[in-house]
C-alpha cells in the first residue's frame, strides 16, 4: 500500500482543493523540509486534514473512518496497549470473528499492525483516519476511572495496609511513618493517577473526603460534583500525607485548617496546572480540597465567557472610563474571578500600571503587580489596599470586597483617580447596592463612583447534537412568569440569531443527548449575566435608599436583560438548555 507522489499531485490538482501554485510551493517545501507533500499543505492551511486523508485513503484504496463520537468498548480499545496506540497512533475500534479494524493515520506502519497481528492473531484491517479523530479515541483510554485505574488502586491500596494500622487512623501514624507514607510508591501512584485523571476529564475540583470506612474521591465537571472513585481507609493518611508534601504544608497538624499549592505537568496532554490545595479537619480526618487551574490555557475574551449585545458594549464603554468602580458580582463558582481577569487583560497595556490584591492569586499575568493576601501576618485586602494607593497605580484590582472597611477604600481609592475593579457576593446586580450600604459604604458615595455592577452565573454549554424540540404554549405561559419574552425577542432578532417575525413558537430549543465522548449532553461552561449601568436614574434611587427591587425595576427600563432573560437567550441560540438556566439562573422564589 504506497501513495505514488506524483499520482498523489495529480489527484489533488484535479480535485480543485488547492491550486497548482501553492501545490508547487508546497513541494519544495516538502523537499526542503523532508516531510510529506500533504503535511505542508495542511501547514499552510491550503487543505484542511479530513479531506487530505479521505484523498489518500481513495487513493490508497482503503475506507476513511471518522471516530468522532464513536464509543469504543473497553475491551476492543484495550488490545492495543495505549502507549502503543499512542506512539504508533492506532487505534483497535472494531472486533470481527476473523479480523480487527484498526483506525490509523499512517496504514504504511507496518511494525504497528504486525505487533497486533502476533498479539491477537487476527487480520488486521487497517483504515485511515484523521489525528483529531485518534486524539479523540486516545482520550477514551483515559475516560473511565474505574475500568483503566480501578485494579491498580485497588492493588497498591492493599499493600499500604501493611504499612497503616488495617483502621486507617491517622492517631495512629507518626510524623516520620506519614514521611515514609507519602514517598511510598503505590501512595505516589494513587496520587498521581487521580490528578491525571481529574485533568484529562476537565475537572474544576477535586475532594477528597473521609467517612467511617472508606476515602470518597469526587471530580467538579462543569460545576457539577461527580463521584470518581471510593478507596479504603487505610490509603487515607498516605494520601494525604502526599499531597501536604506537594503543597509544603505541615504534616503533623492535623487539628487547623491548612492552605497551600503546587503544579503538575502532563507532558502527553501539553498542560501545565496549578492546583490549589485547601486541607480542612472533619470527625472522619482531614478532607482535602484541590482547585485545578490550566496555567498555559488561551485567554478567555468577553465574547467567549457568553457576553454580546448592548451588555458587552456596556462593558467595554465602562472600561475606557479612568475613575470609578466597576464590580463582578455571584455566588461563589460563578466566574467572577475569571470576568475580571478577562476585563484586565483587555485594559492591560503599557501605557497604564496595574496593581492587585488577591485572595488567592489564581492566574499569573504579565505586567500586572499581583499581592496575595496573608492574614496570619496582617496583609488583608484592606492593609493591602493601603499599600497599593501609595505605588502609583492607575487601575487596582481588589480580589473581593469583604467589609466595610475595604469597601470604603475602593470607594476612596475610585474618587481619587483610580478605576477599580473588584467582586462581590451578591445574587443580583441591583443587590450589590444594599450590600454595601450594609457594610457602611454612605449612598451618596456610591452614587458617585460605582459605574457597572455585572452579576452572573455559570450554566453548562450543550454539546453538539442536542435533542430538538419547540415550545408548547403552557412553556411559554411558564416562561412569561419569570421573564419579559417580548424583550429577549427583540435582543434575538436585533443580534440577528432568529429572523424577522420569528416567535418562541418557531424558535428551536434543545434538550441535553449524553454520549460517550459528552457526559450528560453537556461540555463547558458560558455565562448568563446582567450588565446593570448605574444611569443618572439609578443615582437618584441609591441616594433615596430605594430597594434592590426598584433599582432592578430601573435597570431594565433602562434596557437590562435580566440574569434569567439572558439565559433563555443563550437557550434560544442552541448554547444551553432551558431546564440548565432553571437550574443555575433562576434566583426568584
Amino acid at each position: 500500500m504506497h501513495l505514488a507522489v506524483e499520482r498523489f499531485k495529480e489527484f489533488l490538482l484535479d480535485s480543485g482543493l488547492v491550486s497548482r501554485v501553492d501545490v508547487e510551493t508546497a513541494e519544495k517545501e516538502a523537499l526542503v523540509k523532508k516531510v510529506s507533500l500533504g503535511q505542508v499543505l495542511i501547514s499552510m492551511g491550503k487543505i484542511a486534514e479530513g479531506d487530505l486523508r479521505r484523498m489518500e485513503a481513495y487513493l490508497l484504496g482503503i475506507p476513511f473512518i471518522d471516530l468522532h463520537g464513536m464509543r469504543i468498548d473497553f475491551d476492543t480499545l484495550y488490545i492495543i496497549p495505549e502507549p502503543i496506540a499512542r506512539k504508533h497512533n492506532i487505534i483497535v475500534y472494531h472486533k470481527k470473528a476473523d479480523a480487527l479494524e484498526v483506525a490509523m493515520l499512517d496504514p504504511q506502519d507496518l511494525e504497528a499492525i504486525e505487533f497486533v497481528h502476533k498479539k491477537i492473531g487476527k487480520r488486521i484491517l487497517p483504515r485511515l483516519t484523521d489525528s483529531e479523530s485518534i486524539k479523540n479515541a486516545l482520550l477514551q483510554y483515559q475516560k473511565s476511572l474505574k475500568a483503566e485505574f480501578g485494579s491498580m488502586i485497588e492493588k497498591e491500596a492493599k499493600s499500604v495496609v501493611s504499612t497503616v494500622d488495617g483502621t486507617g487512623a491517622t492517631e495512629a501514624v507518626g510524623e516520620d511513618d506519614l514521611k515514609k507514607l507519602a514517598e511510598d510508591l503505590p501512595i505516589v501512584r494513587i496520587v498521581e493517577t487521580l490528578l491525571n485523571h481529574a485533568i484529562v476529564q476537565n475537572a474544576s475540583d477535586i475532594h477528597i473526603e473521609p467517612g467511617e470506612k472508606d476515602l470518597l474521591v469526587r471530580y467538579r465537571i462543569d460545576g457539577i460534583l461527580h463521584d470518581a472513585m471510593v478507596l479504603p481507609r487505610s490509603v487515607s493518611p498516605g494520601i494525604i500525607a502526599r499531597i501536604k508534601v506537594l503543597s509544603n504544608l505541615r504534616l503533623d497538624e492535623k487539628r487547623l485548617p491548612q492552605d497551600g499549592r503546587f503544579k503538575v505537568e502532563m507532558a502527553d496532554l501539553g498542560q501545565k496546572v496549578s492546583i490549589r490545595v485547601s486541607l480542612l479537619p472533619t470527625f472522619y480526618g482531614e478532607k482535602v480540597v484541590m482547585r485545578l487551574l490550566a496555567e498555559n490555557s488561551k485567554g478567555f475574551t468577553l465574547e467567549t465567557l457568553g457576553f454580546h449585545g448592548e451588555a458587552l458594549e456596556r462593558i467595554h464603554s465602562a472600561l475606557k472610563a479612568t475613575t470609578g468602580i466597576l464590580l463582578s458580582t455571584g455566588p461563589t463558582g460563578s466566574g467572577k474571578t475569571t470576568t475580571l481577569y478577562t476585563l484586565l487583560d483587555i485594559i492591560n497595556t503599557p501605557q497604564v500600571n496595574i496593581s492587585t490584591i488577591e485572595d488567592p492569586v489564581e492566574y499569573q499575568m504579565p505586567r500586572v503587580n499581583q499581592t496575595q493576601v496573608q492574614p496570619e501576618i496582617g496583609l488583608t485586602f484592606a492593609a493591602g489596599l493601603r499599600s497599593l494607593l501609595r505605588q502609583d497605580p492607575n487601575i487596582i484590582m481588589v480580589g473581593e470586597v469583604r467589609d466595610g472597611e475595604t469597601a470604603g477604600l475602593a470607594i476612596n481609592a475610585a474618587l481619587t483617580g483610580h478605576l477599580v475593579l473588584s467582586t462581590l457576593h451578591t445574587n443580583s446586580a441591583a443587590g450589590s447596592v444594599p450590600r454595601l450600604i450594609d457594610m457602611g459604604a454612605e449612598p451618596f458615595l456610591l452614587s458617585s463612583t460605582v459605574n457597572l455592577v455585572i452579576a452572573q452565573r455559570l450554566v453548562r454549554k450543550l454539546c453538539s447534537g442536542g435533542e430538538k424540540y419547540f415550545l408548547s404554549p403552557a412553556e411559554i405561559e411558564n416562561l412569561k412568569k419569570h421573564a419579559n419574552l417580548d424583550r429577549v425577542l427583540a435582543v434575538l432578532v436585533a443580534e440577528k440569531k432568529v429572523k424577522e417575525g420569528d416567535t418562541f413558537q418557531t424558535i428551536p430549543f434543545f434538550r441535553p443527548v449524553a454520549s460517550p465522548t459528552c457526559s450528560e449532553g453537556f461540555s463547558g461552561r458560558v455565562v448568563a449575566s446582567e450588565v446593570m449601568r448605574v444611569t443618572s436614574a439609578i443615582k437618584e434611587l441609591i441616594l433615596s435608599g430605594a430597594s434592590s427591587d426598584k433599582i432592578e425595576e430601573q435597570s431594565r427600563a433602562d434596557g437590562m436583560l435580566t440574569m434569567f432573560e439572558d439565559g433563555i437567550y443563550q437557550a434560544a441560540i442552541g448554547v444551553t438548555s432551558l431546564e440548565e438556566v432553571f437550574r443555575v439562573a433562576m434566583t426568584e422564589q
